[in-house]
């Protein structure tokens, strides 16, 4: 299921757009849930994963946000 939305992290703004399944996968996050994921900020990609990473996080708040958005759906 895609679900996108927006969280802040040490006062930035960031986009997400991430595709989760209800079981984990070989193609997952740690394989986990989580198979696809976008992060934006001020329109910038600072993370993107499409079944292997395409761009790591950038960044300290980058890989806060990710580790969030990995609690919540991975």
């Amino acid at each position: 299921m895609w679900r996108e939305g927006k969280i802040e992290v040490e006062n930035k703004t960031i986009q997400y757009w991430i595709k989760s399944f209800d079981l984990g996968s070989p193609y997952g996050i740690d394989e986990g849930r989580i198979s696809k994921v976008m992060l934006k900020r001020d329109g910038q990609i600072i993370a993107n994963f499409d079944r292997g990473w395409d761009i790591e996080p950038i960044d300290a708040n980058a890989q806060a946000a990710l580790e969030i958005l990995m609690k919540e759906y991975n």
